[in-house]
């Protein structure tokens, strides 16, 4: 191809250029000086998203009531309330975090109502199963609502 037809379809490409959104073409299907530096992406940030033995904190609150603290330990605390029904996944739609006093590890309990499960994280289970029966679903349902009231 002459010298002169390589300008003019150089001069072209960069007219057509300017007037096609930038990405619009693959790259190299302009000649000549046609191609852009892909620009670098920006760095992730890190997600600063709070969680609870990896899950998702999504609303939190210290429960005060001695009598709210008297249910949970009733229902957490008997083995009747557990037994081996319950589907091989843990999805933690709540979490518990239990102080046995000043300056002692935490007993951690997520609790999956999707799962029908519960899981001890960094304490020993003391129950032989931990599938929720369905009255255990029911029982830990209502004192969630006192936990959390509807419209709060």
């Amino acid at each position: 191809m002459p010298p002169e037809v390589s300008t003019w379809i150089n001069q072209g490409a960069q007219g057509l250029q300017a007037l096609i959104p930038p990405g619009m073409l693959p790259p190299g299907m302009l000649p000549g000086g046609g191609q852009q530096a892909a620009p670098t992406p920006a760095a992730p940030l890190p997600d600063a998203t709070p969680r609870f033995h990896g899950f998702r904190i999504l609303g939190q609150t210290q429960v005060i009531d001695p009598d709210l603290k008297e249910d949970l330990g009733d229902i957490l605390g008997k083995e009747k309330n557990f037994d081996s029904q319950h589907a091989n996944c843990l999805y933690a739609e709540m979490g518990l975090s239990f102080s046995p006093g000043p300056g002692a590890p935490s007993n951690d309990v997520l609790i999956s109502f999707s799962c029908n499960q519960v899981a001890a994280k960094n304490f020993a289970w003391p129950h032989p199963q931990t599938g929720l029966k369905p009255s255990t679903v029911e029982d830990l349902s209502v004192v969630v609502q006192k936990i959390w009231p509807p419209g709060s």
